[in-house]
């Protein structure tokens, strides 16, 4: 491949490599992407054809294109484009013409410099619309492109900037300099087969130079992460208001929700775990609603960089958990059980009367925040033991309509006499298993009527989640015991690859909580059928690879598109760590050398300075047989010797002195040799010149004849100077 074809590719890859990333960022439509290719492989058979457009045709052309702008935006916004992909889209039409045009035509340095200008320009719109890991990947390969074209486009300009014969005069034509510099094919093409190498090795100097800044550098800004399109919508189940049935809409879509990673080891894959979202304490006999009291909510204080909600004594029964919660209609955050802090670049944080955590919305922004929560509960004798009656506050979770079917009330007594119960916690118990065992799960048979919930337990008695919450927590007001329902997530499929739950929108649920005012605690039970609680298992290879590239974006959008000031002190904390481990086990080595030396016996001591006497003496009497630099000097082997100087040259010039020739002060050494006339001279000069201008080694052999010709010329200068002066004195 000759250099100029390199260069072509290079700069050819660089193009198609940011319109690349601009495809798999969503700006720019496949089809449009596939045109653009082929416009690309015409153009590279057109080069150096007369073919080309014209660089006066190809300016008018880029002139009259800019109108096309505007025409292109008044079109797409008389076809109800979003105003967020209104712009993009326009945009990204008007850089593929031009590039179109600038690739079809005769390219100056200034044409390459607008194509890289424009892909460079693409790359930082890709980077706008695209928080993905793959965007890293076409980032890499750009600047591997990149790198190899502008060193590329350097050589090229100083190709031209030098000619064959002002090379002449400083380099020999035999050397392998000059052979590059004026083109020659064959082996002077070499150097573009090293520009890949090159290129790589500047981009991983650039990449060791860069990650120190990456890791210490403050973050100013927010650790939001753009998702560069519309959030959730028609986010349902997450509102002040709930009806009933509204659940089962939302478990019937697949999107994407959140993903959560648990920190805890003890705490992963942990049995019941699940993503409580909000409560809901008054029942109205089609809908769920906050009652006044509970909206009531309680602005949380920042302290050092956590909003603080409570405080627990069970300190073996934390769960920390990291949240990457996608664009949401929605303003509730989501954590495991019993929220006591949570850290995260918020502006503020609200937690109602009912433990519902809140903050600001987020419907365009990915957001991340970190959570500690306490998942113990009371073991189920002490909830048995605990017969202390409400207070006047919890009147409202036993409240129920009074327009209620009595059969509702009739059938929780009569489950809770046939269980024998007598306490809150059996009661709970009773109807749970009640419902658990005796009704169907179902996400088309749904309830209807003015009494929907009559309707499900004595009618179709199969449905979801939320009726079967909805079912036992009016169930167990009737009967006295406070209960309110709370709408989340099951804990999603677990990702071995990223150590996370993977939580869509199928995955919504809804249970209950039962209070209990001894331990003052609220205690969640669950009366779906297994066939609602479990969690689906994706399977084969092509499920395992979708987990890897999960992983992989988790750890993206952790440590790169969300790294902020909490994760900058974690891993300063986590490297004083590693290095207080290196130190201790450095003392522990040091220590056990010490005791090891301090066992030794004075015999073994003597032997170990008799031997480094031994030593040193022979080192000392080959350097005084051999001389100081030649003795001290580790053979390498038989290799060609390396030299930097060109003394020899200089003791050719001493003899040519001394027979009155000198070199002119515009003559170049080769121009000086040719001139003489001396072959001897003349092949002394060329092999300086390989030395001094082409940064060559000679080899033992090439030294060894270059030190016979001075010796036979010297020899010749004292034979010229003894006849002169027999001459002279005759």
């Amino acid at each position: 491949m000759t250099f100029d074809t390199y260069f072509r590719a290079s700069s050819y890859a660089m193009i198609a490599v940011a319109m690349l990333a601009l495809i798999l960022a969503g700006g720019l439509q496949l089809a449009l992407g596939t045109v653009f290719a082929g416009i690309m492989v015409v153009a590279w058979n057109l080069e150096a054809t007369k073919w080309q457009l014209s660089e006066r045709v190809g300016l008018v052309i880029v002139l009259f294109s800019v109108p096309l702008f505007l025409l292109d935006w008044k079109y797409q916004s008389t076809r109800g484009e979003a105003p967020g992909r209104l712009g993009v889209d326009a945009l990204s039409h008007l850089i593929i013409f031009l590039s179109a045009i600038k690739l079809l035509q005769v390219k100056s340095d200034r044409d390459w410099v607008f194509l890289y200008l424009i892909s460079f320009f693409e790359l930082l719109l890709a980077a706008g619309l695209s928080a993905s890991p793959i965007f890293l990947g076409t980032l890499t390969l750009y600047l591997l492109c990149s790198l190899s074209t502008v060193i590329g486009f350097e050589i090229r300009k100083a190709q031209r900037g030098v000619k064959p014969a002002e090379t002449r005069l400083l380099v020999s034509p035999d050397s392998r300099v000059f052979r590059k510099l004026v083109g020659t094919r064959g082996k002077g093409d070499i150097e573009a087969t090293r520009l890949p190498l090159v290129a790589a090795s500047m981009m991983a100097v650039i990449f060791v130079l860069a990650l120190p800044l990456f890791i210490v550098a403050p973050r100013a800004g927010s650790v939001l992460i753009s998702r560069g399109g519309a959030g959730v919508t028609n986010f349902i189940g997450f509102t002040e208001s709930v009806r009933l049935g509204e659940i089962g809409d939302l478990k019937q879509n697949n999107e994407l929700v959140m993903r959560v990673r648990i920190h805890d080891a003890n705490s992963a894959r942990k049995s019941g775990l699940k993503w409580r979202g909000l409560a809901l304490d008054e029942f109205t006999g089609r809908a769920w609603k906050k009652s006044f009291q509970a909206r009531r909510a309680n602005q949380r204080p920042i302290e050092r960089g956590f909003f603080r909600l409570g405080t627990t004594d069970a300190l073996k029964g934390l769960t920390t958990q990291t949240v990457f919660l996608e664009p949401l209609d929605s303003n509730v955050l989501f954590a495991a059980t019993r929220a006591l802090a949570i850290q995260g670049d918020f502006p503020f944080v609200r937690v109602d009367s009912e433990g519902s955590i809140q903050s600001r919305p987020h419907d365009l922004d990915r957001i991340m925040y970190t959570v500690i929560s306490d998942t113990t509960e009371p073991d189920p004798e002490t909830l048995r033991r605990d017969l202390r009656p409400y207070s006047k506050s919890d009147d409202r979770y036993q409240e129920y309509p009074q327009t209620l079917d009595r059969r509702v009330a009739d059938y929780a007594r009569a489950t809770i006499l046939n269980a024998g119960a007598s306490n809150r916690y059996d009661k709970a118990k009773a109807i749970e298993t009640e419902l658990r065992s005796n009704y169907g799960y179902s996400l088309q048979m749904r309830a209807s009527g003015t009494d929907p919930l009559s309707d499900f337990l004595f009618n179709i008695r199969a449905g979801h989640c939320e009726y079967f919450s909805t079912a036992m927590a009016v169930m167990l007001r009737t009967q006295g015991v406070a209960t309110r329902v709370v709408n989340g997530f099951l804990p999603g499929e677990y990702n071995e690859a990223a150590g996370a739950y993977t939580v869509r929108q199928s995955d919504a649920h809804s249970w209950v909580e039962v209070y209990f005012p001894e331990t003052n605690s609220w205690v969640t039970f669950d009366p779906t059928p297994a066939a609602g609680r479990s969690e689906p298992q994706s399977v084969g290879l092509a499920s395992q690879l979708g987990k890897y590239a999960e992983a992989l974006e988790l750890i993206w959008f952790q440590y790169v598109v969300g790294y902020d000031k909490q994760e900058q002190r974690s891993l300063a904390a986590s490297l004083l760590n590693r290095i207080f481990d290196y130190r201790r086990s450095a003392s522990q080595l040091f220590g056990n050398i010490k005791e090891t030396v301090s066992e030794i016996s004075s015999e073994g001591i003597f032997l170990a300075l008799g031997l480094l006497s031994v030593l040193v003496t022979v080192i000392f009497v080959r350097a005084l047989r051999l001389g100081w630099r030649r003795g001290l000097t580790i053979s390498r082997g038989t290799g060609e010797p390396k030299t930097a100087t060109v003394d020899f040259y200089q003791r050719l010039m001493d003899l040519l002195a001394q027979r009155g020739v000198s070199r002119l002060s515009d003559e170049t050494p080769l121009e000086f040799a040719s001139n003489l006339g001396s072959k001897e001279t003349l092949a002394i000069t060329r092999l300086y010149n390989r030395v001094r201008f082409g940064s060559q080694q000679l080899s033992t052999a090439e030294l060894r004849e270059i030190d016979q010709t001075l010796v036979a010329l010297e020899g010749k200068e004292r034979s010229y100077v003894v006849n002169r002066g027999i001459v002279n004195g005759s």
